[in-house]
């Protein structure tokens, strides 16, 4: 048997129809940019997050630019984010002309950890009279928390929000792996990408919620915040010609990929659903083999399971194992970021950051996908404990 690590034929079978409709709409209407469909996904991803706007862009990366600079992010202030995770969230930080500060995971969640949050921020910090927080060792001002939602679990937000609100940190939220994954705040369960001022989204093809290429989007609830990204991402126009900010760039995301987009998003909860069904088949038939480690769900968090996260001993043998099956397995992500050659200048050593690289040596990527068939997860489950030491 042949399981791949993602299969999106099977997802696009299932609507195809009504995507070669609104494909043959789109070209008989000769309007491959802005229009109705972008209106209408904006719109309907907004009031499917809960937050009042969204802005639809060209990718995840652009997502996580914009929103640091709706916060007011700039050149010269730092960043808290944390190493593991993919390159993008920290390329969006730099981009902006901040520095990033890595700050370790939670070894069980893989989620920024609050206690070293608070660690790096009473510690290594000092608050000035005017309230500004700064780096004791770079003499730079923190200003923002960057958590990620790795995987599709939420970060643990409330005890980040509290320290963001005593230290008065913005908080913008990389959930470009968390569509419709959500978390029990004051009784109310909401959902990743509003807890901060703005959340950032990726809809790479392999996303829960995936495009036929590239696209990511800004959900906020600050009309200013949506306006100015607006800007920024359509050459600072404020209408056709008309340039109103020196900032611009073309972060448009394409007519096609919304109204795709929007044909998706109606099932989302739906393709959800189902990835918490194979991850259930994955802990029952997994549960009770001490060699492997197994994803957490904290109460209170609903995990969408974009991943489908396992540490194991002797993680490349096992791999390399599982490929000879015809099982495709991924690696998210093999090395922390802090000791990435692309940031040695940063001065970040290895031991420093003990929980992400500690992770980073033994995760291992399972199948998953919404179409994964319970036949599939018992050949991988039958295959990886056969192949672990």
């Amino acid at each position: 048997m042949k399981v791949p690590f993602v299969d999106l034929t099977e997802q696009h079978r299932e609507i195809r129809d009504e995507i070669d409709a609104v494909i043959r709409e789109i070209i008989d209407q000769s309007r491959f940019v802005g229009g109705p469909h972008v209106e209408t996904f904006e719109r309907d991803f907004a009031a499917y997050c809960g937050t009042r706007y969204a802005v639809a862009c060209k990718s995840g990366t652009d997502a996580l630019k914009l929103a640091l600079m709706a916060v007011g992010v700039g050149r010269g202030e730092e960043v808290i984010t944390v190493p593991h995770t993919f390159i993008a969230t920290v390329e969006a930080i730099t981009s902006v002309g901040a520095h990033p500060v890595f700050v370790d995971i939670d070894k069980a969640t893989y989620q920024m950890s609050p206690d070293r949050v608070a660690e790096f921020l009473e510690g290594e910090c000092r608050v000035e009279k005017d309230g500004r927080v700064v780096n004791k060792n770079s003499e730079r001002p923190v200003v923002a928390l960057l958590p990620v939602h790795l995987y599709g679990l939420p970060s643990d937000m409330q005890p980040l929000l509290a320290l963001a609100d005593r230290f008065g940190l913005k908080v913008i939220e990389d959930a470009a792996q968390a569509h419709g994954a959500s978390y029990q705040l004051d009784g109310e369960a909401k959902r990743t990408g509003t807890f901060g001022q703005v959340g950032a989204f990726s809809f790479y093809p392999g996303k829960n919620l995936g495009a036929l290429g590239e696209g990511g989007a800004v959900v906020t609830d600050e009309e200013d915040r949506d306006q100015r990204m607006r800007l920024w991402r359509d050459h600072g126009q404020s209408e056709k010609y008309v340039h109103v900010s020196a900032d611009g760039w073309n972060m448009r995301l394409d007519t096609l990929q919304c109204a795709v987009l929007s044909l998706k998003l109606k099932r989302l909860d739906e393709w959800n659903g189902k990835r918490r069904q194979a991850a259930q088949w994955y802990r029952e038939r997994l549960q009770n083999d001490d060699r492997i480690v197994l994803p957490v769900e904290p109460s209170g968090r609903k995990h969408v399971y974009h991943l489908f996260i396992v540490r194991v001993p002797n993680r490349h043998q096992v791999r390399e194992e599982l490929s000879k099956q015809g099982i495709g397995v991924g690696l998210h992500y093999p090395i922390s970021l802090h000791l990435q050659k692309a940031y040695q200048h940063l001065g970040y050593k290895p031991g420093d950051l003990p929980a992400s690289e500690a992770v980073a040596e033994s995760i291992l990527s399972l199948p998953m996908f919404p179409h994964l068939t319970e036949e599939q997860v018992d050949y991988v489950c039958h295959s990886l404990t056969a192949a672990l030491p």
